[in-house]
C-alpha cells in the first residue's frame, strides 16, 4: 500500500509474532463459534454484534501484518542531505552513516531508523517514523477486540440465555468450559499489557518525545517549542484528517515537519 516491505530476519521475533497470531487465531475460530453464532441463532444477539466482531479482528490483525513489514524509516546507505539541513544531520557511530538527528541505530536490525521509538519483538520490527501509526493502531484494536472478548465470555454465563445443547457431542461445545477459560485468560493478560504499552505510547505522543529520548534523559522541555497535541498525532499518522487515524488499510502521506523542533539524540 505504498510502503517498502521491511523484513527482519530474527527467530525470536517470528516466535512473538507467532503467538501473537495464534491468540488472534484462537478467538477468531472459537469465539463466534462458541458464544456469536449460536446465540444469534437463537436471537439473543443481532447481526451487528457478530460483524463488530469480525471488523475489530480484521483490522487487529491487518495492523499487526502492516506494521511487521512496513519499513520503520530505515536510511538509505547514502542519503542525499539538501544544503539547507545539513547542519541537522549527524554521524552514527556505530554504522557511520549520516542520518538526521532524532535517528538511532537498532542493533537488532542493525541499521539508523529515523524517529526510532524502540524495537518490538512482538512486531517482529523497529517502531520508527514511518510505521509508528500502524503501532498505535495495533495497540487500539488489540485492547478494542480483547475487551470484546471477555465481555463475551462474561455475558455467555451471566447475562444471555442458555443455548439448546444440540451440538453436546461437538468437540467445541463438549470443551466449552475450557475454552472461554483460556479465552478470557488470555484477553486479560493481553488486555494489561497492552492497555499499558498504550498508555506510555500516546503520552510520547503528546509530549513529541520517543521511548529512547526518554530512557536517555537528553529532551529537556525548554529544548524545543512544544507542539500542539493536534499536530504530534497528525504527524505520527501522516493526516489532518482524524477519521483517518483509525484506518490501518491507507497509504501514510508523511506531513513536512520544521527542523526547529528537532532534538538530538
Amino acid at each position: 500500500m505504498g510502503q517498502r516491505i521491511h523484513f527482519v530476519v530474527d527467530p525470536q521475533g517470528w516466535c512473538c509474532m507467532g503467538l501473537i497470531i495464534l491468540v488472534w487465531l484462537y478467538n477468531t475460530v472459537f469465539i463466534p463459534k462458541v458464544i456469536l453464532f449460536p446465540h444469534y441463532e437463537e436471537g439473543n444477539i443481532s447481526v451487528v454484534a457478530v460483524l463488530c466482531y469480525y471488523f475489530c479482528s480484521l483490522f487487529c490483525i491487518g495492523s499487526l501484518l502492516r506494521a511487521s513489514v512496513a519499513d520503520p524509516g530505515k536510511l538509505p546507505e547514502n542519503p542525499k542531505i539538501p544544503i539547507a539541513e545539513q547542519e541537522y544531520w549527524e554521524l552514527c557511530n556505530k554504522c557511520n552513516m549520516m542520518r538526521p538527528k532524532r535517528s538511532h541505530h537498532c542493533s537488532r536490525c542493525g541499521h539508523c531508523v529515523r524517529r526510532m521509538d524502540h524495537h518490538c519483538p512482538w512486531i517482529n520490527n523497529c517502531v520508527g517514523e514511518d510505521n509508528h501509526w500502524l503501532f498505535l493502531q495495533l495497540c487500539f484494536y488489540t485492547q478494542i477486540l480483547s475487551s470484546y472478548t471477555l465481555i463475551l465470555d462474561f455475558c455467555h454465563y451471566y447475562y444471555f440465555l442458555p443455548l439448546k445443547k444440540e451440538n453436546w457431542d461437538v468437540f467445541i461445545f463438549r470443551h466449552e468450559l475450557a475454552l472461554l477459560r483460556i479465552s478470557a485468560f488470555m484477553g486479560l493478560i493481553i488486555l494489561g499489557g497492552i492497555s499499558r504499552l498504550f498508555y506510555t505510547q500516546l503520552m510520547s505522543i503528546f509530549t513529541d518525545t520517543t521511548s529512547i529520548e526518554k530512557m536517555s534523559n537528553c529532551c529537556e522541555d525548554i529544548s524545543r517549542p512544544r507542539k500542539p497535541w493536534q499536530q504530534t498525532f497528525s504527524e505520527v499518522f501522516g493526516t489532518h484528517w482524524k477519521i483517518l487515524w483509525f484506518i490501518p488499510f491507507r497509504q501514510r502521506q508523511p506531513l513536512r515537519v520544521p527542523y526547529h523542533f528537532a532534538n538530538h539524540v
